[in-house]
C-alpha cells in the first residue's frame, strides 16, 4: 500500500539450510498480505469492531480509515496505532487467498518455499500460527521495508532458479534492483483492490489468480 509503516529495523537473511531449505533446489519467496491472505478484509473487520469504517477508496491502508459519517480519513498516526493493535490482537482473522494454499502445496514439490512478509515483530507468533492453520506452514522470514536486500541474500544461497511474488511495486522493483536474476510476479488477491493497485507490466508480470500464477511459476521452475 502507499502508506505502509516506516522502516524500523535492519533484517538479515537467515541461513536457508537451517530452515530446512535445500540450496540445490529452486527457491520461491512469497508475500502474505494480499498475496496469500486477504489482509484488507481482515483489517476491515477489526476496524468495524472499533466503530470505524474501512472504505476501499485507494490502494492504501491508513488513508482508507474513517469515522462513520465523516469525509476525512483518520490521521495516519492513528491508523498506524490501529495497525499495531491489529497485529497484537486480531491478525489471525484473515481469509486465505482463493487457491493460494493449494498452489503453494503443489509448488513446494518443485521448490523450497519461504514466506517473506513485512510485519511488526510483535505479530510474528500470530502470523506463524495463521500460516500453520491455513496449511501454509513454510519457513517465515519477517522483514521491514523494501524486500530487495533480504531477498538477494536468500537467493544468493541457492544454485537454482528463484521466484518472488508480492503485491507491491516498490518491493518488486527492489528485488529487480538487488537480485535481477529472480523472476518476479505481482499478485493482488482482493478483487476490490485490483483496479486500484499500480502495475508495471514492462518490469513485472502481474497475475491475480493463483491457478494461473501457479502455472506461470511452474514454467519458470521447469
Amino acid at each position: 500500500m502507499t502508506d505502509q509503516p516506516p522502516v524500523v529495523r535492519t533484517v538479515r537473511a537467515p541461513d536457508l539450510q537451517s530452515l530446512g531449505i535445500d540450496p540445490a533446489r529452486p527457491l520461491l519467496l512469497v508475500d502474505v498480505d494480499e498475496v496469500l491472505g486477504l489482509f484488507m478484509e481482515g483489517f476491515g473487520r477489526f476496524l468495524a469492531d472499533q466503530g470505524l469504517e474501512f472504505r476501499v477508496d485507494r490502494f492504501a491502508l491508513f488513508q482508507n480509515i474513517y469515522r462513520p459519517g465523516e469525509d476525512t480519513h483518520l490521521a495516519v498516526e492513528e491508523g498506524r496505532r490501529l495497525f499495531d493493535t491489529f497485529f497484537r490482537e486480531a491478525c489471525s482473522d484473515m481469509t486465505p487467498a482463493p487457491g493460494g494454499p493449494e498452489a503453494l502445496r503443489a509448488l513446494s514439490n518443485k521448490a523450497g518455499v519461504v514466506i517473506l512478509t513485512n510485519a511488526p515483530d510483535h505479530g510474528r507468533l500470530a502470523r506463524a500460527r495463521w500460516l500453520g492453520r491455513t496449511g501454509l506452514d513454510y519457513p517465515l522470514v519477517l522483514n521491514s521495508g523494501l524486500k530487495g536486500p533480504v531477498a538477494a541474500e536468500l537467493v544468493a544461497q541457492v544454485r537454482a532458479p528463484a521466484v518472488f511474488v508480492d503485491d507491491l511495486i516498490p518491493n518488486l522493483d527492489s528485488v529487480m534492483e538487488h537480485a535481477p536474476e529472480v523472476a518476479r510476479f505481482q499478485m493482488v488477491a482482493d478483487p476490490r483492490l485490483r483496479p486500484l493497485a499500480p502495475s508495471a507490466p514492462d518490469r513485472h508480470r502481474r497475475i491475480d489468480d493463483w491457478t494461473e500464477l501457479r502455472a506461470a511459476i511452474e514454467d519458470v521452475l521447469a
